[in-house]
Protein backbone atom coordinates (compact mmCIF):
# COMPACT_ATOMS: atom_id res chain seq x y z
CA UNK A 1 0.00 0.00 0.00
CA UNK A 2 1.03 3.44 -0.50
CA UNK A 3 2.34 5.54 1.71
CA UNK A 4 -0.05 7.75 3.87
CA UNK A 5 0.80 11.90 4.26
CA UNK A 6 -1.71 12.35 6.82
CA UNK A 7 -3.94 10.60 9.24
CA UNK A 8 -6.53 11.97 11.14
CA UNK A 9 -8.84 10.14 14.18
CA UNK A 10 -12.29 10.59 14.88
CA UNK A 11 -13.89 10.35 18.26
CA UNK A 12 -17.63 10.23 18.43
CA UNK A 13 -20.13 10.81 21.35
CA UNK A 14 -23.71 11.34 21.37
CA UNK A 15 -26.36 8.47 19.98
CA UNK A 16 -29.46 10.43 18.37
CA UNK A 17 -27.12 12.97 17.07
CA UNK A 18 -23.81 12.09 17.60
CA UNK A 19 -20.94 14.74 17.27
CA UNK A 20 -17.84 13.46 15.31
CA UNK A 21 -14.50 15.16 16.80
CA UNK A 22 -11.94 15.17 14.13
CA UNK A 23 -8.20 15.37 15.71
CA UNK A 24 -4.88 15.31 13.57
CA UNK A 25 -2.09 13.91 13.64
CA UNK A 26 -0.89 16.05 16.48
CA UNK A 27 -3.56 14.82 18.63
CA UNK A 28 -5.23 18.69 18.39
CA UNK A 29 -9.03 19.00 17.92
CA UNK A 30 -9.49 20.52 13.96
CA UNK A 31 -13.32 20.51 14.50
CA UNK A 32 -16.75 19.41 14.84
CA UNK A 33 -19.29 17.36 12.26
CA UNK A 34 -22.70 17.33 13.78
CA UNK A 35 -25.05 15.12 12.78
CA UNK A 36 -29.04 16.10 12.40
CA UNK A 37 -32.30 13.53 12.17
CA UNK A 38 -35.73 14.41 11.61
CA UNK A 39 -38.38 13.40 13.74
CA UNK A 40 -38.58 10.01 12.04
CA UNK A 41 -34.86 9.31 12.63
CA UNK A 42 -33.77 10.09 9.52
CA UNK A 43 -30.67 11.72 9.17
CA UNK A 44 -30.84 14.77 6.94
CA UNK A 45 -27.93 16.92 7.59
CA UNK A 46 -24.47 17.24 8.84
CA UNK A 47 -22.49 20.30 9.86
CA UNK A 48 -18.93 20.42 10.18
CA UNK A 49 -17.90 23.44 12.07
CA UNK A 50 -14.10 23.89 12.21
CA UNK A 51 -11.86 25.35 15.36
CA UNK A 52 -10.78 28.05 12.59
CA UNK A 53 -12.04 28.22 8.87
CA UNK A 54 -15.15 27.83 6.83
CA UNK A 55 -18.52 26.28 8.18
CA UNK A 56 -19.88 23.50 6.11
CA UNK A 57 -23.09 22.01 5.68
CA UNK A 58 -24.01 18.39 4.18
CA UNK A 59 -27.66 18.42 3.23
CA UNK A 60 -29.81 15.68 1.83
CA UNK A 61 -31.41 16.33 -1.21
CA UNK A 62 -34.81 15.33 -3.07
CA UNK A 63 -34.70 12.16 -4.41
CA UNK A 64 -35.58 8.28 -3.37
CA UNK A 65 -31.60 6.90 -3.58
CA UNK A 66 -29.94 6.83 -0.57
CA UNK A 67 -26.72 8.44 -0.06
CA UNK A 68 -27.61 11.72 -2.16
CA UNK A 69 -26.32 14.75 -0.20
CA UNK A 70 -24.66 17.92 -1.45
CA UNK A 71 -22.11 19.71 0.51
CA UNK A 72 -22.43 23.57 0.53
CA UNK A 73 -19.91 26.28 2.72
CA UNK A 74 -22.29 28.44 4.80
CA UNK A 75 -22.04 31.24 1.81
CA UNK A 76 -23.86 29.12 -0.02
CA UNK A 77 -21.31 27.42 -2.24
CA UNK A 78 -21.76 24.39 -3.78
CA UNK A 79 -18.38 21.73 -3.11
CA UNK A 80 -19.94 18.36 -4.40
CA UNK A 81 -22.59 16.10 -4.58
CA UNK A 82 -22.98 12.30 -3.76
CA UNK A 83 -25.15 9.79 -5.16
CA UNK A 84 -25.38 6.02 -4.91
CA UNK A 85 -26.05 4.76 -8.61
CA UNK A 86 -28.25 1.98 -7.46
CA UNK A 87 -30.44 0.39 -4.53
CA UNK A 88 -28.63 -2.54 -4.58
CA UNK A 89 -25.01 -0.98 -5.46
CA UNK A 90 -22.48 -0.32 -2.08
CA UNK A 91 -20.07 2.54 -4.04
CA UNK A 92 -21.34 6.28 -3.91
CA UNK A 93 -20.67 8.51 -6.31
CA UNK A 94 -19.10 11.50 -5.07
CA UNK A 95 -19.16 14.65 -7.96
CA UNK A 96 -17.46 18.16 -7.14
CA UNK A 97 -17.40 19.47 -11.12
CA UNK A 98 -13.64 19.35 -11.58
CA UNK A 99 -13.48 15.72 -10.51
CA UNK A 100 -14.89 12.91 -9.50
CA UNK A 101 -14.18 9.78 -6.38
CA UNK A 102 -16.05 6.84 -5.21
CA UNK A 103 -16.24 5.89 -1.98
CA UNK A 104 -15.98 1.94 -1.97
CA UNK A 105 -15.98 -0.75 0.64
CA UNK A 106 -12.48 -1.79 2.09
CA UNK A 107 -10.76 -4.85 0.42
CA UNK A 108 -10.73 -6.53 3.63
CA UNK A 109 -13.48 -8.18 6.06
CA UNK A 110 -14.42 -5.00 8.37
CA UNK A 111 -16.06 -1.45 8.33
CA UNK A 112 -14.44 1.22 6.20
CA UNK A 113 -14.26 2.57 2.97
CA UNK A 114 -11.74 3.63 0.66
CA UNK A 115 -12.08 7.09 -1.24
CA UNK A 116 -11.02 6.02 -4.92
CA UNK A 117 -9.99 8.53 -7.87
CA UNK A 118 -11.21 7.74 -11.33
CA UNK A 119 -7.69 8.45 -12.49
CA UNK A 120 -5.58 8.63 -9.46
CA UNK A 121 -7.14 5.44 -7.54
CA UNK A 122 -6.92 4.96 -4.07
CA UNK A 123 -7.19 8.37 -2.72
CA UNK A 124 -8.25 8.25 0.92
CA UNK A 125 -8.77 5.24 3.69
CA UNK A 126 -11.28 5.49 6.19
CA UNK A 127 -11.41 2.66 9.04
CA UNK A 128 -14.02 1.59 11.37
CA UNK A 129 -13.28 -1.17 14.08
CA UNK A 130 -15.82 -3.16 14.79
CA UNK A 131 -17.04 -2.13 18.22
CA UNK A 132 -15.85 1.20 18.59
CA UNK A 133 -17.39 4.39 17.13
CA UNK A 134 -14.00 6.14 16.13
CA UNK A 135 -12.33 6.38 12.95
CA UNK A 136 -8.80 6.16 11.64
CA UNK A 137 -8.53 8.64 8.17
CA UNK A 138 -5.55 8.16 6.31
CA UNK A 139 -4.79 10.51 3.14
CA UNK A 140 -2.47 8.93 0.19
CA UNK A 141 -2.99 11.24 -2.07
CA UNK A 142 -3.45 15.26 -2.07
CA UNK A 143 -7.32 16.02 -1.31
CA UNK A 144 -9.61 18.51 -0.10
CA UNK A 145 -10.06 17.95 3.56
CA UNK A 146 -13.67 19.21 2.99
CA UNK A 147 -14.06 16.64 0.42
CA UNK A 148 -12.53 13.69 2.93
CA UNK A 149 -14.94 14.90 5.60
CA UNK A 150 -18.31 14.78 3.04
CA UNK A 151 -17.00 10.92 2.33
CA UNK A 152 -16.95 10.44 6.14
CA UNK A 153 -20.04 11.37 6.45
CA UNK A 154 -21.22 9.46 3.92
CA UNK A 155 -19.56 6.30 4.85
CA UNK A 156 -20.66 6.92 8.02
CA UNK A 157 -24.36 6.89 6.99
CA UNK A 158 -23.80 2.97 5.82
CA UNK A 159 -21.27 2.10 7.89
CA UNK A 160 -22.16 -1.82 8.20
CA UNK A 161 -22.66 -2.31 4.45
CA UNK A 162 -19.21 -1.78 4.27
CA UNK A 163 -18.50 -4.86 6.73
CA UNK A 164 -17.98 -7.48 4.05
CA UNK A 165 -15.03 -6.61 1.22
CA UNK A 166 -16.28 -5.52 -2.27
CA UNK A 167 -17.26 -7.39 -5.05
CA UNK A 168 -14.52 -8.17 -7.58
CA UNK A 169 -15.95 -6.17 -10.08
CA UNK A 170 -15.38 -3.23 -8.14
CA UNK A 171 -11.92 -4.69 -6.48
CA UNK A 172 -10.61 -4.04 -10.25
CA UNK A 173 -11.93 -0.58 -10.53
CA UNK A 174 -10.73 0.72 -7.16
CA UNK A 175 -7.52 -1.09 -6.77
CA UNK A 176 -4.31 0.69 -7.31
CA UNK A 177 -1.78 -0.59 -9.86
CA UNK A 178 0.70 -1.74 -7.37
CA UNK A 179 -2.17 -3.94 -5.23
CA UNK A 180 -3.34 -5.46 -8.66
CA UNK A 181 0.41 -7.20 -8.84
Amino acid sequence: MAKHLKTFTTRVSGFLSPRHTVIDEDGKEIGVIQVRRNRLGMIVSGTWTPEKGEVLVFKRQPGLLRAQFACWTEAREWLGSSIRPGVMRRTVEISTGAKSVRLVPRLALGRGWRVVGAKSALVAQIDHGWLNRGAKIETFKKFDLELLLFSYFLGGLALWESALPTALEAVDRGTPQTARG
